[in-house]
């Protein structure tokens, strides 16, 4: 890595830092007190967080932001969407500007441990891969030697793709933008050979362009892309609140509750369904919030596989298979932790 990059990353994180000590810690008390909560999504992302013409966002990413406002507002459309690129995402979070990300964000070590921010889970799990138009003739990423690389700056996939290229002795010309639909415009108009971003990203951008079946996803997949919210450290309430309600919708699908029947298990359902929704236990009140936290998740957002379906599944243009992502009974590695 380069000097210079290394004064970046030193600069940003003691920035952060300061940031995070100067932020009052009752996050869940403001947002209470506010009525909405501020969330924030990237700039527009097919299946994660975009925007419609009517001005409704939408996406897996955003099925977690309308999960934490049904569980402490008992609204899951009390949200006020903040959209970010990848650069300024983390100091709108330690400065307060936003409540939480989930913005389809990497969990890397460096992140967790000097930027002031902590994970509280991972909505997807994916990798960087390599995405080319079908006439340039590429088979593998191994082809790639010389080639320009369209990257949108503030990613995790720039030290991806620089690890990867430098092991197997290849050089590449990076291409940055900003925003990840900047990153598809550069790649459609050939001011690059070669798109990289995470798989998930590039299934998004190939359905925005002119003529998706014209462009290949290659079979390489060169890092683990764990994607998740992510908050302030110093509030380990509001941590509290977004993990588990993450988990909330994990685990409704590990035990079958979905939209469709969460009224008849909280009133019928065996004793794991009335303590996850309320029914019995202590659950809400050890966060902090109403005993149908959970309740209202899955009533007004859906289990994680309704949400995975409609933003980036089968019954969307993404057509994304669960893959890693499936639940651990289902041989993925999808798996909350215990909601007891």
């Amino acid at each position: 890595m380069r000097k210079k990059d290394i004064l970046a990353i030193t600069t940003l994180a003691a920035t952060l830092t300061a940031g995070a000590a100067s932020v009052q810690a009752a996050t869940l008390d403001d947002v209470k007190a506010r009525g909405t909560l501020t969330c924030g999504v990237s700039t527009g992302l097919a299946g994660f967080s975009e925007k419609d013409e009517n001005g409704k966002w939408s996406g897996l990413d955003v099925d977690v932001c309308r999960s934490v406002a049904a569980a402490v507002l008992g609204d899951a459309d009390a949200v006020q969407y903040k959209p970010l690129t990848a650069k300024e995402r983390f100091t709108a979070l330690v400065s307060g500007e936003v409540d939480m990300l989930s913005r389809n964000t990497t969990w890397t070590h460096t992140r967790d441990t000097s930027l002031g921010i902590n994970f509280a889970g991972t909505n997807y799990y994916d990798g960087a891969s390599f995405m080319v138009m079908s006439d340039l003739g590429v088979k593998s990423a191994l082809e790639l030697d010389g080639a320009n690389a369209c990257i949108q700056a503030g990613t995790s996939t720039e030290l991806a793709i620089a690890d990867f290229f430098r092991e197997n002795g290849m050089s590449y010309k990076a291409v940055t933008f900003d925003t990840s639909d900047q990153t598809r415009q550069g790649f459609e108009s050939g001011r690059c050979d070669f798109l990289t971003s995470d798989g998930s990203q590039l299934a998004a951008l190939r359905v925005g362009l002119s003529n998706p079946g014209n462009a290949i996803i290659l079979p390489e997949v060169i890092s683990k892309e764990p994607l998740g919210p992510v908050v302030r450290q110093g509030d380990d309430q509001w941590f509290n609140v977004v993990k588990w309600s993450l988990n909330a919708m994990i685990e409704a699908e590990e035990q079958g509750v979905s939209s469709a029947n969460v009224d008849d298990k909280l009133a019928n359902g065996n004793p794991a369904n009335k303590r996850l929704l309320g029914g019995e236990g202590e659950l809400g009140a050890n966060l902090g919030l109403g005993s149908d936290w959970a309740y209202q998740i899955i009533k007004q957002v859906g289990n994680y596989h309704e949400s995975f379906e409609r933003n980036v599944g089968m019954d969307s243009p993404l057509k994304l298979e669960r893959g890693l992502n499936a639940s651990w009974k289902n041989g993925g590695i999808l798996y909350s932790q215990a909601m007891r």
